[in-house]
């Protein structure tokens, strides 16, 4: 392996450093962003959007979410509920269909 001179390695060295730098910067800039409660979002209405407070949209983000998940637990239960029907119906089927006919 070649090796490279000071000089080489130095600006390798300092080009590194300046990324480092920068990278920070812009980490830390974004971190501040996603943790700032009165940064405006927005939300798409019709064919526009219109500009919110973060606070009212993770709200209505919540409400949407255990409105869905009591909408899944409800579902489940009315398939479960079908499915012991159907089950039911399907057994009663089979014993007319096995039963000995009295004619």
């Amino acid at each position: 392996m070649a090796s490279l001179s000071d000089d080489t390695l130095r600006k390798i060295l300092i080009q590194i450093q300046q990324t480092a730098v920068q990278s920070q910067r812009a980490l830390s800039v974004t971190r501040q962003q996603v943790t700032e409660d009165s940064v405006n979002v927005y939300r798409g209405v019709g064919k526009m959007f219109m500009m919110i407070p973060r606070s009212t949209m993770e709200k209505d983000l919540r409400n949407q979410e255990k409105a869905l998940t009591d909408d899944i637990n409800s579902l489940n239960k009315k398939a479960s509920y079908l499915e012991k029907q159907f089950n039911d119906a399907q057994s009663q089927l089979r014993d007319i269909f096995n039963s000995p006919s009295k004619q």
